[in-house]
């Protein structure tokens, strides 16, 4: 049962809840203002965050995996941007597909998200980072703020 704690899988569990409020619960916000281009934005700018921090990861021969061991700190690209740019993407896909779909209501789960991320994956990740490159870490934890 690992594998449902993963952050995909608590992303796609908070699409899901979205989905359901903007099916069930419809405000008709989109009549009067056109959410969807900023979803749709909101969306591809997340995915594109997600994408170059892997790619940055892989090439620096490192984990996604939050549970496992990191083999490098990686501080460059969008990782000076955030110290998380892959939870930053998910919060955004989050939010991309409220808006698209005009579920305005759920916006208030990206933050709730957000949380959850931090409380089970972040804080754990940051720990093992911060054993492995103590020096390195702390200097990039000045810097570099954890969301944006």
């Amino acid at each position: 049962m690992q594998w449902v704690d993963l952050p995909p899988v608590w992303l796609v569990g908070f699409i899901v809840l979205a989905w359901l409020q903007s099916a069930f619960v419809p405000l008709g916000l989109a009549l009067t203002f056109p959410t969807a281009p900023f979803g749709f934005a909101l969306i591809g700018t997340g995915l594109a965050l997600m994408l170059a921090a892997v790619w940055q990861m892989y090439r620096h021969h490192t984990t996604i995996v939050p549970r496992w061991e990191p083999h490098a700190l990686v501080t460059g690209g969008v990782f000076m941007l955030s110290r998380n740019p892959i939870y930053l993407g998910d919060a955004l896909v989050l939010a991309g597909f409220a808006l698209y779909w005009s579920a305005i209501p759920s916006l208030l789960l990206v933050p709730v998200f957000m949380w959850l991320v931090s409380w089970r994956f972040i804080e754990g990740e940051e720990d093992k980072l911060r054993k492995a490159f103590p020096k390195a870490f702390h200097e990039y934890e000045k810097e570099t703020r954890r969301w944006l």
